[in-house]
Protein backbone atom coordinates (compact mmCIF):
# COMPACT_ATOMS: atom_id res chain seq x y z
CA UNK A 1 0.00 0.00 0.00
CA UNK A 2 2.72 2.48 0.37
CA UNK A 3 4.03 2.13 -3.14
CA UNK A 4 0.83 3.05 -4.39
CA UNK A 5 0.74 6.30 -1.58
CA UNK A 6 4.29 7.33 -3.43
CA UNK A 7 2.82 6.43 -6.59
CA UNK A 8 0.04 8.85 -5.97
CA UNK A 9 1.86 11.85 -3.79
CA UNK A 10 4.95 12.02 -6.18
CA UNK A 11 2.92 14.48 -8.42
CA UNK A 12 2.20 16.74 -5.29
CA UNK A 13 5.87 17.27 -4.96
CA UNK A 14 5.83 20.56 -6.99
CA UNK A 15 3.32 21.50 -5.10
CA UNK A 16 4.59 21.22 -1.54
CA UNK A 17 7.52 23.31 -3.06
CA UNK A 18 5.44 26.33 -3.29
CA UNK A 19 5.21 29.46 -4.84
CA UNK A 20 9.41 30.14 -5.19
CA UNK A 21 10.25 26.61 -7.19
CA UNK A 22 7.43 27.92 -9.45
CA UNK A 23 8.33 30.97 -9.92
CA UNK A 24 12.13 29.42 -10.64
CA UNK A 25 10.38 27.35 -13.19
CA UNK A 26 8.37 30.46 -14.57
CA UNK A 27 11.59 32.37 -15.36
CA UNK A 28 13.98 29.49 -16.25
CA UNK A 29 15.65 30.63 -20.18
CA UNK A 30 15.06 26.93 -21.15
CA UNK A 31 11.29 27.23 -20.86
CA UNK A 32 11.55 30.19 -23.22
CA UNK A 33 14.10 28.18 -25.55
CA UNK A 34 11.13 25.26 -24.99
CA UNK A 35 7.91 26.44 -25.34
CA UNK A 36 6.53 23.29 -26.16
CA UNK A 37 8.27 21.27 -23.96
CA UNK A 38 7.74 23.74 -21.02
CA UNK A 39 3.99 23.48 -21.47
CA UNK A 40 3.74 20.16 -21.08
CA UNK A 41 5.01 20.24 -18.13
CA UNK A 42 3.38 22.81 -16.74
CA UNK A 43 0.05 20.75 -17.67
CA UNK A 44 1.65 17.83 -15.95
CA UNK A 45 2.36 19.59 -12.97
CA UNK A 46 -1.19 20.88 -12.83
CA UNK A 47 -2.98 17.90 -13.85
CA UNK A 48 -1.12 15.33 -11.89
CA UNK A 49 -1.34 17.19 -8.41
CA UNK A 50 -5.24 17.31 -9.29
CA UNK A 51 -5.37 13.39 -9.63
CA UNK A 52 -2.30 12.58 -7.23
CA UNK A 53 -4.59 14.42 -4.70
CA UNK A 54 -7.44 12.81 -5.17
CA UNK A 55 -5.33 9.35 -5.96
CA UNK A 56 -4.08 9.89 -2.48
CA UNK A 57 -6.86 9.85 -0.63
CA UNK A 58 -8.49 6.84 -2.25
CA UNK A 59 -5.34 4.65 -1.58
CA UNK A 60 -5.61 5.75 2.29
CA UNK A 61 -9.41 5.15 2.19
CA UNK A 62 -9.78 2.01 1.70
CA UNK A 63 -5.85 0.57 3.27
CA UNK A 64 -8.25 -1.44 6.11
CA UNK A 65 -9.84 -3.55 3.33
CA UNK A 66 -6.85 -5.14 1.48
CA UNK A 67 -2.80 -5.22 1.40
CA UNK A 68 -3.02 -4.37 -2.34
CA UNK A 69 -4.95 -0.96 -3.75
CA UNK A 70 -6.68 -1.83 -6.78
CA UNK A 71 -8.39 -4.85 -4.08
CA UNK A 72 -9.35 -2.64 -1.89
CA UNK A 73 -10.95 -0.52 -4.22
CA UNK A 74 -12.85 -3.23 -5.58
CA UNK A 75 -13.84 -4.63 -1.98
CA UNK A 76 -15.59 -0.72 -1.08
CA UNK A 77 -17.21 -0.49 -4.63
CA UNK A 78 -18.67 -4.40 -3.73
CA UNK A 79 -19.96 -2.77 -0.26
CA UNK A 80 -21.26 -0.27 -1.68
CA UNK A 81 -23.45 -2.19 -4.21
CA UNK A 82 -24.16 -4.46 -1.81
CA UNK A 83 -25.34 -2.26 0.79
CA UNK A 84 -22.71 -2.70 3.27
CA UNK A 85 -21.87 0.77 2.43
CA UNK A 86 -18.59 2.12 4.14
CA UNK A 87 -18.07 -0.54 6.79
CA UNK A 88 -14.88 -1.42 7.93
CA UNK A 89 -13.02 2.11 7.35
CA UNK A 90 -12.49 4.08 10.28
CA UNK A 91 -12.92 7.80 11.08
CA UNK A 92 -9.52 8.90 9.18
CA UNK A 93 -10.32 6.19 5.86
CA UNK A 94 -14.05 8.43 5.80
CA UNK A 95 -12.01 11.72 5.74
CA UNK A 96 -9.81 10.52 3.36
CA UNK A 97 -12.74 9.33 1.22
CA UNK A 98 -14.56 12.58 1.91
CA UNK A 99 -11.09 14.48 1.10
CA UNK A 100 -10.88 12.83 -2.82
CA UNK A 101 -14.57 13.30 -3.43
CA UNK A 102 -14.73 16.57 -2.45
CA UNK A 103 -11.68 17.54 -4.28
CA UNK A 104 -13.29 16.13 -7.56
CA UNK A 105 -16.40 18.01 -6.85
CA UNK A 106 -14.41 21.25 -6.44
CA UNK A 107 -12.48 21.01 -9.49
CA UNK A 108 -14.96 19.76 -11.71
CA UNK A 109 -17.38 22.85 -10.66
CA UNK A 110 -14.88 25.16 -11.27
CA UNK A 111 -13.69 24.38 -14.47
CA UNK A 112 -17.50 23.46 -15.31
CA UNK A 113 -17.75 27.16 -14.26
CA UNK A 114 -14.83 28.60 -15.87
CA UNK A 115 -15.72 26.83 -19.52
CA UNK A 116 -19.33 28.64 -19.00
CA UNK A 117 -18.05 32.09 -18.02
CA UNK A 118 -15.93 31.66 -20.90
CA UNK A 119 -18.24 30.38 -24.13
CA UNK A 120 -20.68 33.28 -22.87
CA UNK A 121 -17.88 35.57 -23.13
CA UNK A 122 -16.71 34.44 -26.46
CA UNK A 123 -20.36 34.78 -27.71
CA UNK A 124 -20.27 38.46 -26.25
CA UNK A 125 -17.26 39.23 -27.86
CA UNK A 126 -18.33 37.64 -31.27
CA UNK A 127 -21.28 39.65 -31.47
CA UNK A 128 -19.77 42.91 -30.55
CA UNK A 129 -17.05 42.28 -33.32
CA UNK A 130 -19.60 41.31 -35.59
CA UNK A 131 -21.49 44.17 -34.53
CA UNK A 132 -19.36 46.79 -34.80
CA UNK A 133 -16.77 45.90 -36.94
CA UNK A 134 -16.26 45.46 -41.02
CA UNK A 135 -14.80 41.77 -41.98
CA UNK A 136 -11.55 42.53 -44.57
CA UNK A 137 -11.84 39.73 -47.40
CA UNK A 138 -8.25 40.98 -47.95
CA UNK A 139 -6.89 40.41 -44.44
CA UNK A 140 -9.59 37.73 -43.36
CA UNK A 141 -10.25 39.54 -40.31
CA UNK A 142 -12.36 41.99 -38.88
CA UNK A 143 -11.31 45.29 -38.57
CA UNK A 144 -12.36 47.90 -35.88
CA UNK A 145 -13.14 51.70 -36.73
CA UNK A 146 -10.96 52.64 -33.93
CA UNK A 147 -7.62 54.52 -34.14
CA UNK A 148 -6.14 52.78 -30.87
CA UNK A 149 -3.54 49.83 -31.70
CA UNK A 150 -5.43 46.58 -31.71
CA UNK A 151 -4.99 42.71 -32.84
CA UNK A 152 -6.29 39.96 -31.51
CA UNK A 153 -7.91 36.62 -31.11
CA UNK A 154 -11.79 35.51 -30.18
CA UNK A 155 -11.08 31.99 -30.37
CA UNK A 156 -13.64 28.67 -30.75
CA UNK A 157 -15.77 27.19 -32.97
CA UNK A 158 -16.36 30.87 -34.56
CA UNK A 159 -13.15 32.32 -34.59
CA UNK A 160 -12.91 36.43 -35.23
CA UNK A 161 -9.28 37.78 -36.00
CA UNK A 162 -9.87 41.44 -34.90
CA UNK A 163 -7.59 43.59 -36.04
CA UNK A 164 -7.66 48.13 -35.50
CA UNK A 165 -7.81 50.89 -38.08
CA UNK A 166 -4.93 52.10 -36.71
CA UNK A 167 -2.98 48.64 -36.01
CA UNK A 168 -3.63 48.32 -40.43
CA UNK A 169 -1.97 51.88 -40.27
CA UNK A 170 0.92 51.54 -37.87
CA UNK A 171 2.35 48.70 -39.43
CA UNK A 172 4.14 47.35 -42.60
CA UNK A 173 2.57 44.82 -44.92
CA UNK A 174 5.76 42.17 -43.29
CA UNK A 175 4.28 43.01 -40.22
CA UNK A 176 0.82 42.92 -40.54
CA UNK A 177 1.30 39.48 -42.02
CA UNK A 178 3.33 38.34 -38.74
CA UNK A 179 0.55 39.69 -36.30
CA UNK A 180 -2.27 37.88 -38.66
CA UNK A 181 0.28 35.01 -38.62
CA UNK A 182 0.59 34.83 -34.49
CA UNK A 183 -2.94 35.45 -33.87
CA UNK A 184 -4.18 32.48 -36.48
CA UNK A 185 -1.97 30.08 -34.99
CA UNK A 186 -3.38 31.43 -31.54
CA UNK A 187 -6.65 29.97 -33.14
CA UNK A 188 -5.35 26.68 -35.11
CA UNK A 189 -3.12 25.31 -31.90
CA UNK A 190 -6.32 25.80 -29.33
CA UNK A 191 -4.62 28.12 -26.91
CA UNK A 192 -7.58 28.90 -24.91
CA UNK A 193 -8.01 25.46 -24.22
CA UNK A 194 -4.25 25.09 -23.09
CA UNK A 195 -5.01 27.99 -20.49
CA UNK A 196 -8.74 27.19 -19.33
CA UNK A 197 -7.77 24.86 -17.01
CA UNK A 198 -5.62 27.16 -14.90
CA UNK A 199 -7.50 29.74 -14.96
CA UNK A 200 -9.85 27.03 -13.27
CA UNK A 201 -7.41 26.56 -10.92
CA UNK A 202 -6.94 29.77 -9.91
CA UNK A 203 -10.78 30.38 -9.70
CA UNK A 204 -10.91 27.19 -7.41
CA UNK A 205 -7.69 27.99 -5.34
CA UNK A 206 -7.55 31.61 -5.01
CA UNK A 207 -5.17 31.88 -2.04
CA UNK A 208 -2.33 29.21 -3.97
CA UNK A 209 0.31 31.70 -5.25
CA UNK A 210 1.77 28.61 -7.69
CA UNK A 211 -1.56 28.28 -9.22
CA UNK A 212 -1.64 31.87 -9.97
CA UNK A 213 2.20 31.72 -11.34
CA UNK A 214 1.83 28.49 -13.72
CA UNK A 215 -1.51 30.60 -15.14
CA UNK A 216 0.74 33.49 -15.89
CA UNK A 217 3.61 31.64 -17.36
CA UNK A 218 1.45 29.31 -19.14
CA UNK A 219 -0.04 32.57 -21.00
CA UNK A 220 3.35 33.61 -21.89
CA UNK A 221 4.20 30.28 -23.19
CA UNK A 222 1.20 29.99 -25.63
CA UNK A 223 2.40 33.18 -26.79
CA UNK A 224 5.81 32.21 -27.69
CA UNK A 225 4.87 29.18 -29.41
CA UNK A 226 2.33 31.30 -31.70
CA UNK A 227 5.79 33.52 -32.15
CA UNK A 228 7.26 30.51 -33.32
CA UNK A 229 4.16 29.67 -35.68
CA UNK A 230 4.33 33.33 -36.94
CA UNK A 231 8.05 33.63 -37.65
CA UNK A 232 8.27 30.29 -39.66
CA UNK A 233 5.93 31.77 -41.71
CA UNK A 234 6.78 35.38 -41.73
CA UNK A 235 10.28 35.82 -40.31
CA UNK A 236 11.19 36.99 -37.05
CA UNK A 237 11.90 40.25 -37.61
CA UNK A 238 8.91 41.63 -39.11
CA UNK A 239 7.05 39.95 -35.80
CA UNK A 240 9.43 41.57 -32.96
CA UNK A 241 9.35 45.32 -34.81
CA UNK A 242 5.23 44.49 -34.57
CA UNK A 243 5.58 43.70 -31.30
CA UNK A 244 7.53 46.45 -30.19
CA UNK A 245 5.37 48.69 -32.02
CA UNK A 246 1.94 46.61 -30.70
CA UNK A 247 3.50 47.43 -26.85
CA UNK A 248 2.58 50.57 -26.58
CA UNK A 249 -0.51 50.18 -27.07
CA UNK A 250 -3.36 50.05 -24.49
CA UNK A 251 -3.85 46.73 -22.75
CA UNK A 252 -5.43 43.98 -24.92
CA UNK A 253 -9.08 43.07 -24.59
CA UNK A 254 -11.31 40.53 -21.96
CA UNK A 255 -9.31 37.40 -20.77
CA UNK A 256 -10.92 35.12 -23.35
CA UNK A 257 -9.37 36.77 -26.60
CA UNK A 258 -5.59 36.33 -27.18
CA UNK A 259 -3.90 39.72 -27.93
CA UNK A 260 -0.35 40.29 -29.46
CA UNK A 261 1.01 42.50 -26.81
CA UNK A 262 -0.66 40.93 -23.47
CA UNK A 263 2.09 38.84 -21.98
CA UNK A 264 6.01 38.83 -21.33
CA UNK A 265 6.88 41.03 -24.08
CA UNK A 266 10.40 41.84 -22.86
CA UNK A 267 10.67 38.09 -22.91
CA UNK A 268 9.33 37.20 -26.29
CA UNK A 269 11.31 40.15 -27.85
CA UNK A 270 14.66 38.53 -26.57
CA UNK A 271 13.83 35.07 -28.06
CA UNK A 272 13.08 36.18 -31.11
CA UNK A 273 15.63 38.24 -31.55
CA UNK A 274 18.35 35.63 -30.28
CA UNK A 275 20.13 32.97 -32.35
CA UNK A 276 20.36 30.57 -29.44
CA UNK A 277 18.86 26.82 -29.68
CA UNK A 278 18.82 24.54 -26.57
CA UNK A 279 20.35 21.60 -26.61
CA UNK A 280 17.79 18.74 -27.80
CA UNK A 281 18.04 16.42 -24.69
CA UNK A 282 16.59 19.76 -22.97
CA UNK A 283 12.79 19.01 -24.25
CA UNK A 284 13.37 15.56 -23.75
CA UNK A 285 14.19 15.85 -20.06
CA UNK A 286 11.18 17.94 -19.82
CA UNK A 287 8.81 15.47 -21.41
CA UNK A 288 10.24 12.89 -19.43
CA UNK A 289 9.85 14.89 -16.05
CA UNK A 290 5.63 15.27 -17.31
CA UNK A 291 5.34 11.74 -17.61
CA UNK A 292 6.81 11.03 -14.45
CA UNK A 293 4.50 13.55 -12.50
CA UNK A 294 1.49 11.81 -14.52
CA UNK A 295 2.36 8.33 -14.62
CA UNK A 296 1.69 7.92 -10.72
CA UNK A 297 -1.20 9.31 -10.44
CA UNK A 298 -2.57 8.09 -13.52
CA UNK A 299 -1.54 4.29 -12.33
CA UNK A 300 -3.68 4.58 -9.61
CA UNK A 301 -7.08 5.86 -10.52
CA UNK A 302 -6.75 3.13 -13.53
CA UNK A 303 -5.19 0.23 -11.66
CA UNK A 304 -8.83 -0.85 -10.32
CA UNK A 305 -10.55 -0.32 -13.72
CA UNK A 306 -7.78 -2.84 -15.23
CA UNK A 307 -7.89 -5.10 -12.49
CA UNK A 308 -11.55 -5.57 -13.31
CA UNK A 309 -10.71 -6.89 -16.70
CA UNK A 310 -8.97 -9.77 -15.42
Amino acid sequence: MIAWLVAAGVALLPVALGDRAARRLAGAAWTHRCPRAALALWQAIGLGAGLGAVGLGLVAAVAPLTAVFPHGAHTLAGQIVSGHGLDGLGPVQLAALTWSAGLMSWLLIHTVRTTARTIRERRRQRLLVDVVADHSPAHDAYVLPVAEHVAYCVPGRHRRIVLSRGTLELLSPQELQAVLGHERAHARGHHDLALLPFVALTHAFPWLACARTARQAVAVLVEMIADDHAGRAHGTLPLARALVRMAACAPGPAPAAFALADAGVVERLERLLSERRPPRWVPAAAYSTAGLLLGGPVAVLIAPLICVTF
